[in-house]
């Protein structure tokens, strides 16, 4: 009986944000460790129908870098990074196409559909949504540096993804784009496509499935995580030193999610059961929220 009445209490707990984030868009990032854990991706996805179910609109946008590293090594390509970005000649922009925007993000709304969702693959042989130009990397005296094949998101076919989203299905979007002024496709960092995204629908969330809990006091230590910060406190704790290494980017990619007019950005650890669900409808989360500073 206990444990029934906790159950119950948990439901209740439950059903406050539920009503609170009811007909609210939530992006979802999908990428990483999550995307090769098939048990926790299974996790995440269920996850997302739920939030569907009762009545959230989730979207998301995904990524598939090991899945892309594979099939080149298996068609005889060398990887090549340049400052972190992947350089994307003719060859590797045909497997990232047939990777990421065909086999995964098929895949993804295939799942989803099988465990009761209802779900639309938005890629280049149904319907693109992403737009975007090429962009280059600073060099040595001022020299641009190409990267072939690779752009940034700067138009959002945002009617297609809410039409989708009030007909309760689940867009699947994969980082990729087509380049406004030649036609051609483009490769892009599934960080910033799910930033574009969530700012052209004005989303009440952003959420970044990472292999962390989120931001830590101690990065060596899971207990000492930062359940809510400000974009001031998240800034300070970049400045002092309390945060470094990795977590750096991805907290200056939430400040500027959150500055283009996103309400809350979360980090939460996509390899841990229903962190998804844990993180949005409960009090305390999971992962670290950050919010907008009170006076913006």
């Amino acid at each position: 009986m206990l444990e029934a009445i906790q159950k119950a209490d948990t439901l209740i707990e439950a059903l406050g944000w539920i009503r609170r984030f009811r007909d609210k868009v939530t992006v979802i990032k999908l990428g990483g460790s999550v995307m090769e854990d098939e048990n926790a991706l299974r996790h995440v996805l269920v996850d997302i129908v739920f939030m569907e179910t009762v009545g959230m609109r989730p979207v998301v946008v995904h990524g598939g870098g090991a899945a892309i590293s594979r099939a080149l090594d298996k068609a005889g390509i060398q990887p090549r990074f340049i400052q972190g970005r992947r350089f994307t000649d003719d060859a590797t922009l045909k497997i990232v196409e047939e990777v990421l925007a065909y086999e995964t993000n098929e895949g993804l709304a295939r799942q989803i559909e099988e465990l009761g969702g209802r779900a639309m693959n938005l890629n280049f042989r149904s319907t693109n949504v992403l737009f975007g130009e090429r962009i280059s990397l600073p060099g040595a005296n001022g020299a641009a540096i190409d990267l072939g094949h690779v752009g940034k998101v700067t138009r959002v076919d945002r009617g297609v993804i809410e039409n989708l989203c009030y007909a309760g299905q689940v867009p699947v979007i994969p980082s990729m784009a087509i380049d406004e002024q030649t036609g051609g496709k483009l490769n892009v960092n599934a960080d910033t496509a799910a930033t574009a995204v969530a700012q052209a629908l004005g989303a009440e969330k952003l959420m970044y499935m990472s292999d962390v809990n989120g931001v830590r006091r101690d990065k060596n230590d899971p207990h000492s995580i930062i359940h809510s910060l400000t974009a001031r406190q998240a800034r300070e704790l970049i400045e002092n030193g309390s945060v470094e290494g990795g977590m750096i980017p991805k907290i200056e990619a939430c400040l500027e999610t959150l500055a283009r007019g996103v309400r809350k950005v979360h980090i939460i650890d996509g390899r841990v059961r229903h962190s998804l669900l844990l993180e949005i409808y409960t009090t305390q989360g999971v992962g670290t929220e950050i919010v907008c500073d009170a006076s913006t």
